[in-house]
């Protein structure tokens, strides 16, 4: 049985988060896991309250797995603060942790920014260099490469910071949700190459959860041993599945639906 183990915050509606992460193990046929790192009172309108956990706790949840179950892959989401990044960076370090998906998750759906800047810089200097890929939306691109959002709406803006992030220390990145027209495309990079993953705009405002059910799927497709442009391109279509059949409850930005993911 294949593995994976998301790090990041719990969502009590249950359409981001852990929650959303540990239904999209279980559809793609993964062993889920989880640390949390943080605790929201969340629904649909919104965050309502945040309760950030101990740093040594976050560690000992990621100890407490690595020393007893395999990993074979993993993804961070919700890092609230520089010194949980650098715990988790630690952590990962320490139980030689591999295939790592990071979504840098910056923003709350309604545009909150969740990080300060020294986070961003742990972000940029712990994280990236460990991760096999970093996953931003555009939002999270432009704070990663020091630029600002207007910069990045265009393809030529978004190589532009992924080459930046790359810089960084990001051996691959893809920046997500690049908006063409009637086409969404995700960017890929990986310090040489181009690749992008084209699908048709879903003209909905229904995508709470979406950032994070893509990086999971990622995650679940590496723990089974799939190649990285493979997994992109599965994830790309994935995702459109479940925006299509966004969950059809709740008087605000509706979550996408994990559970509709079809797996060939």
């Amino acid at each position: 049985m294949f593995t994976a183990l998301t790090i990041g915050g719990s969502d009590s509606s249950g359409g981001a988060g852990i929650q959303a992460d540990l239904k999209t193990f279980t559809v793609l046929g993964v062993y889920g896991m989880a640390a949390i790192t943080a605790v929201a009172a969340q629904n649909t309108t919104g965050v309502n309250g945040l309760a950030v956990l101990e740093v040594s706790m976050i560690q000992k949840q990621i100890d407490a797995v690595a020393a007893d179950l395999p990993v074979h892959a993993f993804k961070t989401g919700l890092l609230a603060s520089a010194p949980i990044i650098s715990a988790v960076a630690d952590s990962i370090q320490k139980n030689s942790l591999d295939n790592y998906v990071c979504d840098p998750v910056v923003y709350t759906k309604s545009g909150a920014q969740l990080l300060d800047t020294n986070a961003i810089h742990a972000y940029r200097k712990e994280l990236l260099p460990l991760a096999l890929i970093v996953t931003p939306n555009r939002a999270e691109a432009a704070l990663l490469a020091n630029m600002d959002i207007d910069e990045v709406t265009t393809l030529v803006g978004a190589r532009k910071a992924a080459e930046k992030i790359s810089r960084a220390g990001a051996r691959n990145l893809v920046i997500k949700g690049l908006n063409s027209g009637e086409t969404m495309t995700d960017l890929f990079f990986d310090g040489d190459h181009f690749v992008e993953f084209p699908a048709k705009r879903i003209a909905t405002k229904n995508t709470h959860g979406s950032g994070c059910i893509y990086s999971a799927i990622l995650t679940a497709l590496l723990a089974q041993e799939i190649d990285l442009l493979t997994a992109l391109d599965n994830a790309r279509s994935f995702i459109s599945q479940a925006i299509n059949h966004h969950v059809k409850m709740g008087s605000g930005i509706r979550p996408v639906n994990a559970l509709a993911l079809t797996p060939q």
